[in-house]
């Protein structure tokens, strides 16, 4: 099993526009990205603090389809 980095919500965002996403908007202290693909839209709300909770990361990484391995790698 893989150990998450601490990892702030512009970090993510960084991550997710590396995959095509999009910023659609700003919502509060969330940004919420979107993406079309063949599968359809996908949209992933990333909060906007200095550090993301595991959980919520964890959540993240699903709605977008990521691996940790992967997102590990597209962090660096």
């Amino acid at each position: 099993m893989s150990k998450l980095p601490i990892v702030s919500g512009n970090e993510v965002i960084k991550v997710l526009t590396k995959l095509g996403y999009q910023h659609a908007r700003t919502s509060g202290d969330h940004a919420i990205l979107k993406k079309e693909d063949h599968s359809g839209k996908k949209v992933v709300p990333v909060p906007l603090h200095k550090e993301l909770a595991k959980g919520t990361l964890l959540s993240i990484l699903h709605q977008s389809g990521l691996t940790k391995e992967r997102f590990k790698e597209l962090l660096k």
